[in-house]
């Protein structure tokens, strides 16, 4: 049996990744809102740590909730970084949570820099990007402690082509998450106003940096959507023990498309807007964790030696 540290360690990491999420979430409402100002210091908040009264101003209270979530989620991940140093035995696995520690303080500095330099671009899409990242890395930590993991022989999975379609689509999402983030930042977001058509054809006439960079989102849409069915699909025929992961990821793209015309339709209204963010986040966390599964093997196997080897040393 996986030893009970080992099922603390995982229960904290997926508790954890919500948490980012969250997060992720929290600093898309900021944008949303346009709040990124409201609190024009940094790191502390009108000179203190909790401004007067500030959970009855909008942007305030998006902006300075935001820091405050950011604060507990960096404080769970140090926490997660000292119990997996002190009981997880393997050390690639303690290293991927020391890097979780550093994503999280980098995260926040760059929050911080968004503030200090008034909004700048390429800080602005580099927090969103380095966010995702930082998911990625906790949803890893979950992965490699939960008892699937420790319970099946490293051995291909039964289709060897679910590898590389799983790593590309994973790496198909976080670019299209990377330019949805250029589109937010550069207020492109309604650089075309219809949807699903462009300015009423289905090609724009009309081309200018907001265009490119909307239009580009809307065709890596295009292909997640196509990647991420067809992925799906192989996984779900190859019985492969991932089909529940497969569906999810389905759902989820539903969910992402829908907000996203939903976005056009109601000109950026907030709530579309800002769940679009994080349900993209979701999305680029649940294609890692099944190309996870598909590299480390797709199905339950006998326990080979070395795999009884790790589960013990697991569980010591």
């Amino acid at each position: 049996m996986v030893g009970s540290t080992s099922r603390g360690l995982h229960r904290f990491a997926v508790g954890l990744s919500l948490c980012v999420v969250g997060l992720i979430a929290a600093g898309g409402l900021v944008k949303s809102l346009e709040a990124g100002l409201s609190v024009p210091d940094w790191p502390t908040s009108y000179g203190g740590l909790n401004p007067p009264r500030w959970w009855e101003i909008e942007n305030v209270r998006a902006e300075h909730g935001h820091r405050l979530i950011a604060g507990t989620v960096a404080t769970l991940t140090v926490l997660l970084a000292v119990w997996a140093g002190r009981r997880e035995p393997r050390q690639w696995v303690r290293r991927i949570a020391y890097a979780a520690v550093a994503a999280v303080l980098l995260q926040a500095l760059l929050g911080g820099l968004t503030v200090l330099f008034f909004l700048p671009t390429a800080i602005s899409v580099s927090h969103a990007a380095l966010a995702q990242l930082y998911l990625c890395l906790v949803v890893t930590f979950a992965a490699v402690t939960s008892r699937q993991w420790l319970m099946k022989a490293a051995k291909p999975p039964l289709d060897g082509d679910l590898r590389p379609a799983a790593t590309a689509t994973t790496a198909l999402i976080y670019l299209q998450v990377l330019i949805g983030a250029l589109v937010r930042h550069t207020g492109s977001g309604l650089a075309i106003p219809d949807f699903p058509r462009m300015f009423g054809g289905w090609w724009p006439d009309r081309l200018d940096p907001s265009i490119g960079i909307h239009l580009a989102h809307r065709l890596g849409a295009v292909a997640v959507t196509v990647a991420v069915v067809f992925l799906g699909v192989r996984v779900l025929r190859s019985r492969s023990g991932l089909g529940g992961i497969a569906v999810a990821m389905l759902v989820l793209l539903a969910v992402q498309v829908t907000l996203g015309a939903f976005i056009i339709w109601t000109g950026r209204a907030v709530l579309p807007n800002t769940w679009h963010v994080p349900v993209g986040a979701s999305l680029l966390g649940t294609s890692w964790l099944l190309t996870l599964g598909v590299w480390r093997g797709s199905t339950l196997a006998a326990p080979t030696e070395a795999a009884r080897s790790e589960r013990a040393a697991a569980a010591a």
